[in-house]
């Protein structure tokens, strides 16, 4: 059974966390504080949720990392990841999908990630 946990975005990895590696007193603080800011209400498709639910939480944090990947923000991105990696310890996959109307995202409690396969092309003669 593999530890990992993939972030994918237009079915190419984008993250990967190993939950096989210890996490840190200062980042598990991190956390506990994203718990408690998220206690105070979310906002979720224009509406605030009081008092939200894991499942609203994961949802929540998914969409925070959807577009911290799809601006760049390198800090936040590993922070969310992070946080669904060590409170969803069956989440295996998170697919983000930004072709077309919208950005999809999915989050895959049954497909394994094993990894991308580099293809090495040899160059014509």
């Amino acid at each position: 059974m593999s530890n990992m946990l993939a972030i994918l975005l237009n079915g190419i990895a984008q993250l990967e966390y190993d939950r096989g590696k210890i996490l840190p007193d200062h980042q598990e603080l991190y956390l506990d504080k994203m718990d408690t800011k998220m206690d105070e209400g979310i906002m979720i498709d224009d509406s605030l949720v009081t008092n939200p639910d894991k499942s609203q939480r994961l949802q929540f944090v998914a969409s925070n990392l959807a577009h911290a990947i799809l601006t760049d923000n390198e800090t936040m991105a590993a922070a969310m990841c992070t946080y669904l990696a060590v409170r969803e310890p069956e989440l295996k996959q998170v697919k983000i999908n930004n072709q077309g109307e919208g950005i999809n995202i999915e989050m895959d409690f049954d497909e394994q990630y094993h990894g991308q396969t580099v293809v090495q092309f040899s160059p014509l003669h």
